[in-house]
């Protein structure tokens, strides 16, 4: 039996990308994460993931223990750093990750198919607190992006939040515009429209 391929994720790929600069332990990854805006784009919230995901990667022979030290500060810490065979997975996530749309499914497209059970001025409301939201994030990622540039990050370091940014701004219009139509009655639709709906294709 042929061992299976080591699992990507964006935490193991941000993992093996940090150790690419320098051996790390793992608090040293997860402050890197920060101090780097990288928590925008991949969740070090939950220690306990980002040691699992380590665990994994150092049983996929992907990283390996460079050192354990000991300070007076600290209890002990294990250094990692990147094997040959991570650099080079790391390389083949990257690029499919970048180059293939993978199918996903976040929780809002699932909750909008079943906008239904809502009423339209319940729906408004709802959508509107979303779109409060969203404005929210949009001034902290502009906030995030101007900072940067002050810092004077080069344009190839901050991509991660311009896309943010991009497509918050392009779902803030949308469900603007979604609130708008129901609030105008231009999206709606009738009990006997569902019945239909629900009854399926009528039978030969």
């Amino acid at each position: 039996m042929t061992a299976s391929a080591p699992r990507s994720s964006p935490l193991a790929l941000t993992v093996l990308a940090l150790l690419h600069y320098k051996p790390l332990h793992p608090y040293g990854i997860q402050r890197l994460v920060k101090d780097w805006g990288k928590e925008q784009v991949v969740n070090v919230r939950q220690r306990a993931s980002l040691y699992r995901t380590i665990e994994r990667l150092h049983g996929d022979g992907l990283i390996t223990v460079l050192e354990t030290g000991r300070d007076q500060q600290y209890p002990e810490r294990t250094v990692y750093e990147v094997t040959d065979a991570g650099r080079e997975t790391a390389r083949a996530w990257l690029e499919e990750m970048l180059s293939t749309p993978k199918q996903e499914f976040p929780e809002f497209p699932a909750a909008l198919s079943n906008l239904l059970l809502l009423t339209p001025d319940e729906m408004a409301d709802v959508l509107q607190r979303r779109a409060d939201a969203l404005a929210a994030q949009l001034d902290a990622l502009e906030a995030a992006m101007a900072a940067e540039e002050e810092r004077g990050l080069p344009r190839i370091t901050r991509l991660e939040t311009e896309y943010l940014r991009a497509v918050t701004a392009a779902e803030l219009e949308w469900v603007r515009t979604v609130v708008e139509d129901l609030r105008a009655g231009r999206l709606s639709t009738s009990k006997e429209q569902l019945d239909a709906l629900a009854a399926g294709p009528a039978q030969q």
